[in-house]
């Protein structure tokens, strides 16, 4: 029998983008489950670059690691996938940033309710024809086909059974997996039931996919049914969006729409007149601009690493798909505030976050738009060298490094006769792309060793370090040399897992306790004894990770975990001055500060903040002297939990795209500072005693890091730079107030002896020039000088070149080479300088030197008039030379 009407379907049907995600999570909640908020693109799982699935951030409750805050959820998750970068703007669906509506059970509902409610959700919601749905389910999943046929009515001829690779999911070689089952929109119903092929992307998209989870796979394959079962399912926004809008791709949804139409305008164009290419370049910008934004709302800040370079690369072709349809002026400040305007009312941190992500922006933008210049440059050379083509890795350079399109530099190099290799540019891109699906693109749920194995049944570790650094604990857990094991003996490298600790484990930018643990009975024989060297929490359960250094320990004994006092106060000390060092910044530098990372140890303190710019000496003491006043005024820390809502308001800050729980731990420093924060402090700024910044820094594009100390390490800081500044005055015979004068006289005195013999080097080249000079070799119509020169650097025996050149004139052919290091045959340099008669007549500098340089070794090049090389073998220098003259007597004509 069908499925009954929803009370719904009487309700307008949602078209928006906005309409229809509300409409789902409305949907869901209305059936018991619990909304939560998207989780950061940037994953806490390290085997995934970027979050790239709805289902990610529960990842650890699907492995039984993490019990989750319902057993029903539903998510609208924002995600990124570049591995099919190239096909953006291209196909229909393809796009970098999506978003994945989600329904979550954690053994809870299963297979029908799924079902029933996907097809509730689909037809009576959005009011979707059944004759325009078609399912597929896997081959042997008797149980889902049965349903949607018998219990929701679905006609058999639109349930297509699928093989495992269209339709059952895995999560890697072992771990849970399970069949899905997917619902297709048909756009041409009229076709028939008939031979329905869903590999037809221009009659069917895929938009919902229901995962059940029930079975675990172990190495050999075998399929073991899981306890509990569980629900996963995706359903894309755009999508969707694309469906009940009637639109031909997702490019053209409210969703990304309204973005193409701001560049379209910046570039005086009307979109629905352009032809594809230009379409594709408008489509690429409106997606990229969303993937853009908001990598850089999460704090994804352009770089050449990792997912910095995601960003950074995202970046560039948007500014170069701006260049191939006429935008010529900075214009990306202006697709991240459309893209704001359009997705601000779902994801209000946009707001929260859009002066930094403009002013990240417009940093990038203008770096880029002056490295495609060098670009430009660079293009400009190649082509002045006449080569026959620009070869396919110096065109994809051109391409990957500065953003050159491959149709400007074809555009370019054909006006001057030369073509591109574009089979070899081919090949480069292949290549580049091969490393880029080498990333992680899959969702691993595998267990991967012992410590992930045994701590799938352990239960949180219960932290009592906030008030004993001395407590009483039972072993639930032990890893010896790497293996799981009931006992470890004196020299073992253990990792103990206790019911409870007063060790803190490293969280937080915090790192863990050292200490020991004991025997409970300190006086019996062979008294136990475990130095711990650190401690780091894993789901909950903290890892003391030590070696035995008497007795030994076992599954389910009772011990003495005890903090190491001194160390421990020195990590409190950092940790409220790195809460000190915050609040400062944001009074003296820009209240917009917020916290990019952090490190707490037990001798300094490291702080990684936002800001486009160094800090200047003068902000830099300001700082410093408003923690050190905050520490003299003596303020008493409150440490207390409240739920996260009440914290927020309350205005405690948070680390910007960190995951908390519903109740919150709050370190509030009254009138100064507060925080969500689980670290250990201080009871009273007074305890800090001194701040002192030890050094500045910029870490990455718009990142700025501070080093600094507090407590007692000052101490050790300043006794340094007094050692220091002891052995200057001795050396100098100066006073410490003359050091820096008498610095200073130094050094101009240095710049004067260097000015001094630079001049005397020129007058020297200059000299060496005229006198080989008149020993040139003339042949035809040309003047030869074949010199060996040892004892001079690559920039002189270049400038001897350039004076000969001069002396003799524009029909001069001048090889020079030498040993830097008269003797050191390890190193050879040479130079050819070409008057413009020989240039004329088809001869390069940089090609032909290149050529020499073989001989001992090396290779090298430069510009047709003037060129360098090196090479290895010394020995072989005096024949290099001897082979130059003939080859430069067959290349004059």
């Amino acid at each position: 029998m069908a499925v009954k009407q929803s009370s719904l379907s009487d309700v307008s049907k949602p078209r928006s983008g906005a309409e229809i995600r509300e409409a789902f999570l409305k949907f869901f909640a209305a059936r018991g489950h619990k909304v939560l908020p998207s989780s950061s693109l940037v994953p806490e799982d390290p085997t995934v670059l970027l979050t790239i699935a709805g289902m990610l951030q529960f990842k650890p409750v699907f492995l039984g690691q993490q019990k989750p805050s319902s057993a029903r959820v539903t998510t609208s998750q924002k995600c990124i996938r570049t591995n099919d970068i190239e096909n953006v703007g291209k196909t229909a669906r393809h796009q970098t940033f999506f978003e994945m509506l989600g329904n979550f059970s954690f053994g809870n509902y299963f297979k029908q309710e799924a079902i029933e409610w996907a097809w509730e959700l689909i037809t009576n919601v959005f009011g979707l024809d059944p004759q325009n749905l078609v399912i597929s389910v896997f081959r042997e999943d008797k149980e889902a086909e049965e349903i949607w046929r018998e219990i929701v009515g679905v006609n058999p001829k639109r349930i297509i059974r699928m093989d495992e690779g269209d339709n059952f999911w895995s999560s890697g070689i072992t771990g849970p997996c399970g069949p899905c089952s997917e619902i297709y929109y048909d756009f041409k119903p009229n076709l028939g039931d008939d031979n329905i092929n869903l590999e037809d992307d221009e009659r069917f998209i895929e938009f919902y996919n229901l995962v059940f989870m029930e079975y675990s796979k172990d190495a050999e394959g075998k399929l073991t049914p899981l306890a509990h079962k569980n629900i996963d399912t995706g359903m894309g926004l755009e999508r969707m969006a694309q469906i009940l809008q009637k639109k031909v791709n997702n490019y053209e949804t409210d969703l990304i729409y309204p973005i193409i139409l701001k560049a379209s305008s910046l570039a005086g164009l009307e979109y629905l007149k352009l032809n594809e290419s230009k379409k594709t370049s408008l489509k690429i910008i409106g997606d990229h601009s969303r993937a853009i934004t908001f990598l850089l709302a999460d704090g994804v800040s352009p770089s050449n690493l990792g997912r910095g370079y995601v960003t950074r690369r995202l970046i560039r072709r948007v500014i170069r798909h701006g260049k191939l349809i006429g935008i010529d002026k900075p214009f990306l400040i202006k697709m991240a505030e459309e893209t704001i305007k359009l997705m601000r009312s779902s994801y209000p941190q946009l707001i929260d976050r859009r002066k930094a992500i403009l002013a990240e922006l417009e940093r990038e933008e203008k770096k880029f738009l002056e490295t495609l210049g060098r670009g430009e440059k660079l293009l400009s050379e190649l082509l002045s060298n006449n080569p026959d083509k620009v070869s396919g890795d110096e065109a994809f350079e051109l391409y990957d490094t500065f953003g050159f399109p491959l149709e400007l530099t074809q555009e370019i190099a054909k006006e001057q006769g030369v073509c591109v290799d574009i089979d070899g540019f081919n090949n480069a891109m292949e290549k580049q792309r091969h490393r880029a699906k080498a990333a992680a693109t899959n969702i691993d749920l595998t267990v991967q060793d012992s410590l992930d194995t045994l701590i799938q049944d352990l239960t949180s570790t219960e932290f009592k370090g906030y008030d004993n650094l001395k407590s009483k604990s039972t072993v639930i857990g032990l890893i010896v040399n790497a293996e799981i094991a009931d006992k470890a003996h004196a020299g073992d490298n253990v990792q103990i897992m206790l019911n409870s600790t007063s060790f803190y484990g490293e969280g937080g930018g915090q790192i863990g306790d050292h200490g020991s643990i004991s025997s409970e009975d300190s006086k019996k024989t062979g008294e136990l004894l475990i130095k711990i060297q650190s401690v780091y929490r894993k789901k909950n359960i903290f890892i003391h990770t030590g070696k035995v250094i008497t007795g030994q320990i076992s599954i389910g004994e009772e011990v003495v975990n005890e903090v190491d006092q001194s160390s421990r106060r020195c990590a409190q000390v950092n940790h409220t001055a790195t809460h000190l060092l915050q609040a400062a910044l944001k009074i003296v530098i820009e209240k917009d500060i917020s916290q990019a990372g952090s490190l707490v140890d037990f001798k300094h303190l490291r702080f990684d903040f936002n800001l486009p710019r160094p800090i200047s000496a003068d902000e830099k003491n300001s700082v410093e002297d408003l923690v050190n006043k905050w520490i003299t005024e003596s303020y008493s820390l409150e440490v207390k939990k409240m739920p996260l809502k009440e914290a927020k308001e309350a205005g405690a800050i948070a680390m910007f795209g960190e995951k908390y729980e519903d109740e919150v731990r709050v370190v509030n420093i009254p009138g100064v500072s507060m925080e969500l924060c689980g670290g250990t402090h201080v009871s009273n700024t007074a305890e800090l005693g001194l701040f002192k910044i030890i050094n500045e820094s910029g870490i990455s594009s718009g990142i700025r890091r501070i080093e600094a100390v507090a407590g007692p390490s000052v101490l050790s800081v300043l006794t340094e730079r007094d050692n220091i500044v002891k052995k200057l005055t001795s050396t100098l015979k100066a006073q410490p107030k003359e050091i820096v004068e008498r610095v200073l006289a130094l050094s101009n005195d240095l710049k004067e002896t260097n000015k001094l013999l630079e001049f005397t080097r020129g007058e020297l080249a200059n000299e060496k020039a005229a006198n080989l000079a008149k020993g040139a070799k003339v042949h035809k119509d040309s003047q030869i000088v074949i010199k060996r020169l040892d004892g001079l650097s690559g920039g002189e025996i270049q400038l001897i070149a350039q004076n000969l050149i001069s002396n003799i004139g524009e029909n001069a052919a001048i090889i020079l080479g030498g040993l830097p290091t008269p003797n050191d045959h390890q190193k050879v340099i040479l130079v050819a300088a070409f008057g413009k008669d020989l240039i004329s007549k088809g001869l390069k500098a940089g090609q032909f030197i290149n050529e020499v340089a073989k001989i001992c070794g090396g290779g090298g090049g430069g510009r047709p008039n003037l060129a360098q090389a090196g090479g290895k073998d010394g020995s072989a220098l005096n024949k290099a030379l001897e082979v130059a003259l003939e080859m430069l007597k067959k290349e004059i004509i």
